[in-house]
């Protein structure tokens, strides 16, 4: 995180929130929130597991999904919208193992948990997360 950080400010991005650590024990840092940041600052480029996020623009849609699918991660997404057309559209094309649309993550039991790309292989809960204990199996007969 603070590598992150670190290279945020050298490129003048804004820190809006947060950006430290929390105390000197363990691993906690402030959730942090960073505007004006460039496309290929390391935030926009690493798959960071932490309390961060970064602001940027976009005048089309198909530009913000474009930039979603631009790395090989894919664990999950957030979008904010009141468009059910926009819905459909960011739910087809965006590659991700979960996306959440209007809401924080709610994860339950009931749904799969996973990522896609280099973000992960398979799926923790949900009925999708036996597939893994399975064994398919295809049997065609024709005239007995």
């Amino acid at each position: 995180m603070q590598q992150v950080v670190a290279d945020a400010r050298q490129r003048g991005a804004e820190i809006l929130t947060g950006g430290e650590r929390v105390g000197d024990k363990g691993n906690f840092f402030a959730p942090t929130l960073i505007a004006n940041l460039e496309t290929d600052s390391d935030l926009f480029n690493q798959e960071p597991f932490g309390p961060i996020a970064g602001i940027r623009a976009f005048d089309r849609l198909e530009d913000a999904i474009s930039e979603a699918n631009r790395l090989p991660y894919g664990l999950a997404a957030y979008a904010f919208t009141r468009s059910f057309k926009n819905v459909q559209l960011l739910s087809s094309r965006v590659e991700t193992g979960m996306l959440w649309i209007n809401q924080p993550a709610t994860p339950s039991a009931e749904l799969p948990f996973g990522g896609i790309k280099d973000s992960g292989y398979g799926t923790e809960g949900g009925p999708e997360a036996l597939e893994a204990y399975l064994n398919t199996k295809a049997v065609s007969v024709v005239g007995i």
